[in-house]
């Protein structure tokens, strides 16, 4: 039997031409930690190894699926029983323009490599996630937002050009007025079409370290649209937490935060609040717990009594503050899901699934207020919500609208998970009824029904036709696209 050698975790390996090596199988989990699958995972380096892989593949009959930093929560990044890339090592920044604030990195670059790169030159990322643990090749692959998606839209409308690897091994260089077919359906295409070798962005001009915070507490859900309908036009950033377990007239009460970058000489001392030093979170909450055991002492609480008194004191507390102002470093505000590291670990061993649909303005007041009466009669209230505006865009499958998304974190348990299933089916129907769609950055329980519903019939034949152009083997699978969109 032949034998060849491959370079696909940085090293030289000897290796049988049928298929991947065992000591490459792994368990992976989905970020929300409810899927466990197996998978041939690589590490590849460099494009000669990326290429190398799907050599691999069309030798052993596999697929290939991609992974970034994992961050994803449910399938998306999961690829079982066949091969898997870790995208990780390729984390270098290829070039910075301090002056023009253009970028342009490898896939594997995460948030938070990239913020702490460019930050004292006076730039940001223009849209960053809750955790700056993503990669901007899995960002650009989901096409996500973040607090500001109202006013700035996706990732994808900051992005200037990138290169695209096809399974054939061709690089291909997509931008709007370049392959501008691929362009538009590779960002937000969930790794589909291709792979991310470079990734040219063009990132915010900032005069501070500092961002202006204002918080307030909404005592029912029409209060929260209303805060956001008045306020977010004035703000940068603008943010709503929901709790839950309110009912009747405190249905969808919560609090809001919304932020404003300072203007150029508000802060008497810039370049002391845009070190590097001035933005990183310190390692114990109060000055005495560690972070990294709090999540410890939150898992008494999730459960449905004891996050309800949760949620209750944080809105007691809430009203007796009144409308709250104060600065606040950047990093600190955006990324929440990093003040406690693995806080999902709180929720014990069966993890959790998140539900986030996208509903349109005119009708997503009385739709949130179903899904939250209904997630109530079911008995299963969701421990973590989270409310945010956005704006359309002109990506191929776009979660994007002129509307509000609602993020909805349910505790799973083997009594949990099937009900769990069965009220994200109800809310489906809730969800189209409204005009809504879905974002596969998080979805667990999405079915091919209610993605042709949403998408529609021309836009999925049209990007099955492009994947069919550039990926005829359709060697380039998840588990998301297999539940999905195979048998469509």
């Amino acid at each position: 039997m032949i034998e060849e050698d491959i370079l696909l975790n940085g090293r030289e390996e000897n290796r049988n031409s049928s298929g991947p090596a065992l000591e490459h199988l792994e368990a992976v989990d989905s970020w929300g930690g409810a899927t466990t699958t197996v998978s041939y995972v690589y590490r590849p380096v460099t494009k000669e190894q990326l290429f190398e892989a799907f050599q691999l593949a069309r030798r052993s009959g596999l697929s290939v699926g991609l992974r970034g930093g994992g961050n994803s929560y449910g399938d998306a990044a999961l690829n079982s029983e066949q091969i898997l890339l870790d995208l990780r090592r390729m984390n270098r920044i290829l070039a910075w323009d301090p002056i023009q604030g253009v970028v342009r990195v490898e896939p594997g670059v995460s948030l938070s490599q990239l913020w702490q790169y460019i930050l004292e030159d006076g730039w940001w990322p223009p849209v960053v996630t809750g955790t700056s643990a993503t990669t901007v090749g899995g960002c650009a692959g989901m096409n996500v937002h973040g607090k500001n998606a109202y006013q700035v839209g996706t990732i994808g409308d900051h992005i200037l050009e990138f290169d695209l690897m096809l399974p054939s091994g061709e690089i291909v260089t997509c931008s709007r007025d370049n392959n501008s077919d691929l362009f538009y359906a590779a960002i937000g295409g969930f790794g589909m079409l291709g792979i991310f070798t470079s990734i040219t962005m063009q990132m915010k001009r900032i005069y501070s370290g500092y961002l202006d915070v204002f918080t307030q507490t909404q005592h029912d859900l029409d209060g929260m649209f209303d805060y956001f309908n008045a306020y977010a036009g004035a703000s940068d950033y603008i943010v709503g937490w929901i709790n839950s377990f309110g009912k009747g007239s405190a249905l969808g009460e919560g609090d809001v935060h919304r932020a404003n970058y300072l203007p150029p000489g508000a802060d008497l001392a810039p370049s002391q609040s845009l070190r590097l030093e001035n933005q990183h979170l310190t390692p114990n909450m109060f000055g005495i717990l560690p972070r990294s055991i709090v999540w410890m002492g939150m898992r008494p609480f999730m459960n449905n009594l004891g996050t309800s008194l949760v949620n209750r004191a944080k809105m007691i507390s809430g009203r007796f503050g009144g409308t709250r102002q104060y600065r606040q470093t950047h990093a600190a505000f955006h990324f929440l899901l990093d003040y406690v590291p693995d806080w999902k670990n709180a929720y014990g061993p069966g993890g959790l699934i998140q539900y986030q649909p996208f509903i349109p303005k005119e009708t997503a007041r009385d739709a949130f207020a179903d899904i939250l009466r209904l997630c109530q009669r079911r008995g299963i209230p969701n421990y973590l919500t989270v409310f945010k505006r956005h704006r359309p865009d002109d990506f191929l499958m776009t979660h994007g609208l002129d509307g509000f998304s609602m993020a909805m974190d349910f505790r799973v348990t083997d009594y949990r998970r099937g009900p769990i299933e069965s009220l994200a089916f109800e809310m489906d129907e809730i969800v189209l009824a409204a005009g809504g769609r879905f974002y596969l950055a998080k979805d667990s329980t999405l079915r091919p029904s209610v993605a042709e519903a949403y998408l529609g019939k021309e836009t999925i034949a049209e990007f099955k036709g492009l994947k069919a152009k550039y990926d005829p083997e359709d060697m380039l699978q998840t588990d998301l696209w297999r539940r999905i969109f195979a048998g469509l």
